[in-house]
């Protein structure tokens, strides 16, 4: 959402002022719904290189006075370090096969890599950032989601007093998805799954998944900006909706079950969060609960 100036006639200001107004006459109601709301962003692996303009509109948000919460990924990343060191990327149904020595640069690459960046970039923009992960404060308890993918967890609770504290000091908590499993154990769990359960816990008003897809498309390719869970569910079964975005889509409605409106949009826009909550049109798709 960016206005050009423009001086070249008188004529032209007076469109570039009409233009100004109907911007802001159509992003106020939304501004004023999303004051005080928690929104959980999650942020894909395959968008963190269009970090800066995803972190400055979570800056936005919070100086809008909404209180914005981002959990990420880092398969890209973490990919990249397992080629490095010779170790081998394996996945199954969606997920990676994570034994002892990828558990290390998993753990390396969220923590050391990818969170830690986002938290400095977040403060050379001006914003005020904490980075956590999921084992901080046993914010997130975990158990072992199948031996045969080791150290991968599925979400048994989630303790929100940690994020919330730090929202209610005026930071915007930046969280790696990692648990904490049997006998103190670290496990590697699904971002979207991490986003997803953290929502219900913060009682979060949205949650936006950031990813490489414009959104959940019909069978031709067009975009479906909403739809109801119902739908969703029969555009799985359909084999509408495949591949890894069965999984995605499975923790938006999830996420349903505590979350009134969840949204699926092409992080590799720029300013696309703005875009998709300030606007009457929006930028992708809008899960909402019931019909």
């Amino acid at each position: 959402m960016s206005i050009t100036f423009s001086i070249t006639s008188e004529g032209d200001i007076i469109n570039d002022h009409h233009l100004i107004a109907q911007v802001l006459r159509e992003a106020l109601p939304y501004i004023d719904f999303l004051k005080g709301k928690t929104l959980v962003v999650k942020l894909g692996g395959s968008a963190l290189e269009y970090q800066r303009s995803v972190l400055q509109d979570i800056i936005w948000l919070r100086a809008l006075g909404a209180n914005p919460v981002l959990v990420h990924g880092g398969g890209p990343y973490i990919n990249e370090w397992l080629k490095k060191l010779n170790l081998p990327a394996r996945f199954e149904q969606g997920l990676r096969v994570t034994d002892a020595a990828t558990l290390d640069v998993v753990r390396m690459v969220l923590l050391g890599q990818v969170n830690q960046g986002l938290v400095l970039m977040t403060s050379s923009l001006g914003g005020h950032a904490v980075g956590l992960s999921g084992t901080d404060g046993n914010m997130i308890r975990a158990r072992v989601a199948n031996e045969r993918l080791g150290f991968v967890g599925e979400v048994e609770s989630v303790d929100p007093l940690p994020v919330q504290t730090l929202i209610d000091q005026g930071y915007i908590p930046i969280i790696a998805p990692l648990g904490q499993g049997p006998d103190d154990t670290c496990l590697n769990i699904n971002a979207d799954l991490v986003a997803a359960h953290l929502a219900g816990a913060l009682n979060a008003e949205k949650l936006i998944f950031l990813s490489n897809v414009v959104g959940i498309c019909r069978q031709d390719g067009t975009l479906i900006s909403e739809l109801g869970e119902l739908e969703a569910k029969k555009l799985i079964e359909d084999g509408v909706i495949s591949g890894g975005m069965i999984p995605k889509v499975s923790a938006c409605l999830d996420a349903l079950l505590a979350v009134p409106r969840v949204h699926i949009v092409d992080g590799r826009e720029s300013h696309i969060l703005l875009r998709e909550l300030f606007t009457d049109e929006g930028a992708g798709t809008m899960i909402r609960r019931g019909e």
